[in-house]
């Protein structure tokens, strides 16, 4: 595993994302939650991957707590991150609600406690009074944030008075607005980009096409998956497939060597399987050529996906309803 030193932290290049731990949307159940997810983690662990990311609002505690079992006995072995769900973010109820993270994983100190998404609503100076207050107490180590364009980001660190030492957001081949400013000021000033969906949230996988649609709410939301994008991404996909064969690698592992190519850039993908969280930690370790870089940077760039709404249907209580989400 290779690691990334930032801002006084030393976190593996891949990380393990834990969102479809107990987020019920990703389609795993119950089953998967209670017999798959820890030994998942703890394989994470072995490979070398200290970066362990999570949020309250992961099922709503759920994850939390099966990272904070995973760990036990093997504290040191990990990096923990979560969030804050920033609803009401004043400082009172950012500390009560730090302390319920902390509870809930088992640990004495969170290595880094992030601001889960910027909340209009509140200045951020306000929003950021509770994590420092829970840093002075030793409760979070570092604090982040996510979601937050650079101006918001600049202007959090202000308010804390101290490094705000991460940005978590989506970053890869068919996301790349993070490389306007974000990664640049990362570089520059010794903080992290943190990656999620570094896969386009499985698209490149290179498995899905027209006549083979993911089938969980979560993709099946995404515009990404519109039939035509699934057509406008063949050049991308085709490039991420021969590169994959020219290293006996799959496409993930080829997506997520590319995002890792940028300095101060670490990834977490989720992973539903230990042997693939064994395979995105092999990632870490697989070294694209420069001409490599370039074709895949030039397909991402040719690739323009149409914009629109994307009605998926879904099963709450008390009948049907629609979930609409726009790119």
């Amino acid at each position: 595993m290779r690691y990334v030193d930032a801002a006084g932290m030393r976190v593996s290049a891949i990380g393990l994302g834990t969102w479809q731990f107990g987020s019920m949307e990703w389609g795993y159940g119950k089953d998967f939650l209670e017999q798959q997810a820890v030994p998942i983690t703890q394989r994470a662990l072995d490979l070398g991957i200290n970066l362990l990311d999570t949020a309250e609002a992961y099922g709503w505690g759920r994850s939390e707590r099966v990272v904070g079992q995973a760990i036990a006995g093997r504290r040191a072995e990990a990096f923990v991150a979560t969030k804050l769900f920033p609803a009401i973010p004043v400082p009172a109820v950012a500390e009560r609600r730090g302390r319920a993270s902390r509870e809930r994983l088992g640990i004495d100190v969170i290595d880094l406690y992030q601001l889960h998404w910027p909340n209009p609503l509140f200045p951020i100076p306000t929003q950021v009074e509770g994590l420092r207050r829970l840093r002075d107490a030793g409760v979070i180590r570092h604090v982040g944030v996510s979601n937050y364009r650079l101006s918001k980001w600049l202007e959090a660190e202000r308010a804390l008075g101290a490094p705000v030492v991460s940005n978590q957001v989506r970053y890869s081949l068919v996301d790349r607005r993070a490389e306007r400013d974000l990664l640049p000021h990362a570089r520059a000033n010794d903080r992290i980009v943190i990656a999620y969906s570094p896969l386009g949230q499985g698209l490149l996988s290179a498995r899905y096409d027209a006549d083979h649609p993911p089938r969980n709410n979560v993709r099946l939301g995404n515009p990404l998956f519109l039939p035509d994008n699934l057509e406008r991404a063949r050049g991308l996909l085709d490039a991420l497939r021969q590169v994959a064969k020219a290293h006996d690698a799959t496409p993930s592992q080829v997506a997520l060597a590319w995002v890792l190519r940028r300095p101060n850039v670490v990834a977490i993908p989720g992973a539903s399987s230990v042997e693939q969280v064994a395979a995105n930690a092999a990632a870490a370790d697989l070294d694209l050529t420069d001409d490599e870089d370039i074709w895949l940077t030039n397909e991402s760039d040719a690739f323009q996906p149409v914009r629109g709404l994307r009605v998926v249907p879904r099963i709450a209580a008390g009948g049907f309803r629609a979930k609409v989400l726009r790119k």
